[in-house]
């Protein structure tokens, strides 16, 4: 589970999150994609696990986020629906035993972000230490118990950002460093659908 929310709240947090109005303007998101490299950091390891893929967002709600390294697998949500696949054979699969309720609780509050609305959030209360800093720390408890705080570092180019760092615990943590980044481009309604 602490997987699975990690990684989403890397998805929701990405890309083209515009710090609130007031501290800073940014372009309408209309897509995003980009290629980003994954560190997660545990107690238990002793080297970070890395992990590789990409990204893409189209508005409103069209996301495809995809693992190449160590193991394919590709999140895919369009058209107000979830899917989760991974390699077989070859071939990308249903993982059927995924769990989705922690995802659709989490993927509500994606508009609110790439909008820019962090103040008004029910689930994070957010900070600005520097002008290319935004602290996001969860407002529940059960929510905190997953993860203790968000870091999000601005990209110079507006609407984007250069990575995501999400504390889960003392000594657990995963950061999220993101590349070959382009904005508002073209996307075909395909990049969501499973292949």
């Amino acid at each position: 589970m602490k997987l699975i929310s990690c990684t989403l709240l890397c998805l929701l947090l990405a890309f083209g999150i515009p710090v609130a109005s007031a501290e800073r303007e940014s372009p309408a998101i209309e897509s995003i994609q980009a290629d980003f490299t994954q560190e997660k950091h545990l107690k238990i390891l002793q080297k970070p696990l890395i992990s590789t893929g990409t990204f893409i967002f189209a508005a409103p709600d069209s996301l495809r986020w995809e693992y190449r390294t160590p193991i394919p697998s590709v999140l895919l949500m369009h058209d107000g629906t979830i899917q989760k696949y991974i390699q077989q054979n070859g071939k990308f699969v249903a993982d059927r035993g995924m769990r989705l309720d922690s995802m659709q609780v989490i993927l509500t509050e994606i508009g609110n972000w790439l909008d820019g609305r962090f103040s008004g959030n029910d689930m994070f209360t957010a900070s600005f230490p520097s002008k290319n800093t935004v602290l996001l720390e969860p407002k529940d408890p059960a929510l905190a118990g997953l993860i203790s705080r968000i870091e999000l570092k601005l990209a110079e180019q507006r609407g984007l950002l250069d990575s995501v760092t999400i504390t889960e615990g003392p000594q657990s943590s995963t950061t999220m460093t993101f590349t070959n980044r382009v904005l508002n481009q073209d996307i075909p309604a395909s990049a969501f659908i499973a292949e």
